[in-house]
């Protein structure tokens, strides 16, 4: 199984934003990377069999053009939320166990949490390639094997 944890598209300015932060839609340039995203994964030619993301709107809605190509609904999942680094890892963990060689799932999350799981899927031995990063609309694509990941390679906004 590859499993992708991937931050959300650009959703402008927090502080300009008046409502519950996690209500804040994507801007322009974000829908674009969202589309853009949508495209990588379609190039990756492997069964979409499950989407899980924060309830942060930004979130969802950059996974809304991938979940409709791939025909499945993104599962809100609290372990995704802004804060929940050390779920989010526990939740990575957990799936990396489960069986599915040759399918893909996608884990949306923040800025806040996947260098967080990084840092932690490294102390674990876990190889890292590809750069370090965490811009809008990337890609952290996380390798499994034997129950467990064993390489992370990031992609930067596609």
């Amino acid at each position: 199984m590859t499993i992708l944890l991937v931050r959300h598209g650009s959703a402008g300015d927090p502080y300009r934003w008046s409502g519950d932060d996690a209500d804040r839609p994507l801007d322009a340039a974000g829908v674009a990377q969202a589309a853009r995203l949508n495209d990588v994964i379609v190039e990756m030619d492997l069964p979409v069999v499950r989407v899980l993301s924060s309830r942060a709107t930004r979130c969802l809605q950059t996974m809304e053009p991938l979940c409709g190509h791939h025909g499945v609904d993104a599962e809100v999942d609290g372990d995704l939320f802004e804060g929940a680094a050390e779920r989010t890892t526990r939740l990575v963990r957990e799936m990396a166990g489960t069986t599915g060689d040759g399918t893909l799932t996608i884990l949306c999350s923040h800025s806040d949490v996947i260098p967080e799981v990084i840092r932690d899927l490294a102390t674990d031995g876990v190889g890292l390639s590809g750069g370090r990063g965490c811009a809008y609309a990337s890609i952290w694509e996380l390798t499994t094997s034997d129950g467990r990941v064993v390489h992370a390679d990031y992609r930067s906004t596609p």
